[in-house]
């Protein structure tokens, strides 16, 4: 826990800079910003950032990028060690795996931290109501480059009423007791089913992080 409250502490300095991408994801600036994922220190990799890009003509765009990716690797890196942690839950044999980060009561899944998508276009009932609507939305508008995939995958939606979902990325403590409290409620036949690619079944589903003040 004093490692989870550490590393809260770090993403918890992003929150003064502004929250923007200002371009899609693409291979491009993720080969340029790799190196956020050697760096947990949030100085450091401001750092970092300065000293590599101070003098590029499009530094503002690679700053927030990397800023960006920093902030969602490290803490989406955090939700993984959590449910490693649970009973129940055994971690990817192999770390590089993009497809798999862990099972849980035998079955394999990717985990992807995802703010509540503007362009989901219904109101949070809504799809509280339908998480396999959201679910299928979110696969739909995933990258078409290097994260694309249709292997199982749940998805930590984050919402907050004031609108700043992102930030909820930084509460680590708060998701801890979230992801606690799913694992010892799972259960393999409340999944959603899908059938994106002939011949393949996907399960998925929605994990809540919610603060309505």
């Amino acid at each position: 826990m004093e490692t989870l409250m550490l590393r809260e502490r770090e993403l918890k300095k992003r929150w003064p800079y502004p929250y923007r991408w200002g371009r899609v994801q693409d291979n491009t600036f993720d080969g340029l910003t790799r190196f956020v994922y050697d760096i947990a220190d949030f100085a450091a990799v401001l750092a970092e950032i300065k000293r590599r890009y101070e003098h590029a003509p499009n530094y503002d765009a690679l700053f927030n990028y990397a800023l960006n990716r920093w902030y969602n690797f490290w803490s989406a890196r955090a939700v993984e060690e959590m449910f490693c942690a649970l009973d129940g839950v055994t971690p990817a044999k192999d770390p590089r795996d993009r497809l798999v980060d862990f099972a849980i009561q035998g079955i394999r899944f990717d985990h992807k931290t995802s703010v509540y998508p503007q362009g989901f276009g219904r109101e949070l009932a809504h799809a509280v109501n339908h998480p396999d609507a959201l679910i299928r939305w979110l696969y739909e508008q995933q990258s078409q480059q290097g994260r694309k995939h249709y292997a199982n995958r749940l998805f930590i939606v984050m919402y907050a009423a004031d609108g700043q979902h992102w930030k909820l990325k930084a509460e680590l403590t708060w998701l801890h007791g979230i992801v606690q409290e799913y694992v010892a409620t799972f259960a393999a036949e409340r999944l959603w089913q899908f059938v994106f690619e002939p011949g393949t079944t996907t399960v998925s589903d929605v994990i809540w992080a919610i603060r309505c003040k």
